[in-house]
């Protein structure tokens, strides 16, 4: 009984259960890293009322606050007024992002604004497994691109995109699929990826073990003749 009421909690939507097994975590969702003076207002409000231990920023630029008792979880989630972040969920997970040209100085395009876009297109899609985003300005690669699922960084002729990178306990070095494109065929490019990999992908596969297992022959020869922007070779 002990075993199976520890599932059931680990179970609850939008709450990670902790190292104790009787506190957990959320994890508010924070588009591209960015949040508005509200959020935090809100973030420290609710954590002072719970008496939350713990603030943790996560590496995928969101704020974990951990220690939550699982009586409060639906309260935090209400006060917060924030939508909730997924963990283990097959689904997309976050989208990080650099500067770009907003802000940086390094910028070749802006990152934060594909970045915005890429989370409103996709946050919903389901998959076979969480899936992550890293979208970079610049070829110096500050939002990780080649260490996630879907990877993207800008040049002074357009955009890279890269699939199928990981950086857990198997990293990989994800697959350049095409470059020198526009924002719009990057949101296209990226589409066609995910259904691919959603029509050929096992479930709980993720992206780097679906590369390995699929390889970047197969991925061209039955992909790319259907993509008119990507050259045939």
């Amino acid at each position: 009984m002990h075993k199976e009421g520890l599932k059931i909690k680990e179970k609850i939507e939008g709450a990670i259960v902790q190292r104790d097994r009787e506190t957990y975590a959320v994890v508010p969702r924070s588009p591209a890293g960015i949040v508005t003076p509200e959020n935090l207002e809100n973030i420290v409000k609710t954590v002072r009322k719970y008496n939350i231990p713990i603030i943790k920023m996560t590496s995928g630029q969101r704020m974990a606050l951990v220690g939550i008792k699982e009586e409060d979880i639906d309260k935090v989630k209400t006060d917060l007024g924030m939508p909730i972040g997924e963990a283990t969920a097959p689904c997309l997970h976050y989208v990080q992002t650099c500067p770009g040209t907003a802000v940086c100085k390094l910028g070749n395009q802006d990152s934060l604004g594909l970045g915005l876009e890429m989370e409103e297109l996709y946050q919903k899609m389901d998959l076979h497994a969480k899936l992550k985003m890293g979208v970079s300005g610049c070829p110096r690669c500050c939002g990780e691109s080649y260490m996630r699922d879907i990877g993207v960084f800008g040049s002074g002729k357009g955009w890279t995109v890269i699939f199928g990178g990981n950086s857990g306990g198997r990293p990989r070095i994800g697959d350049v699929i095409a470059k020198d494109l526009t924002k719009d065929e990057v949101l296209d490019l990226t589409k066609r990826l995910l259904e691919y990999y959603k029509a050929n992908g096992k479930p709980g596969e993720r992206t780097a073990r679906f590369m390995e297992r699929v390889g970047m022959e197969r991925l061209k020869s039955e992909l790319f003749p259907t993509i008119p922007y990507l050259p045939l070779r």
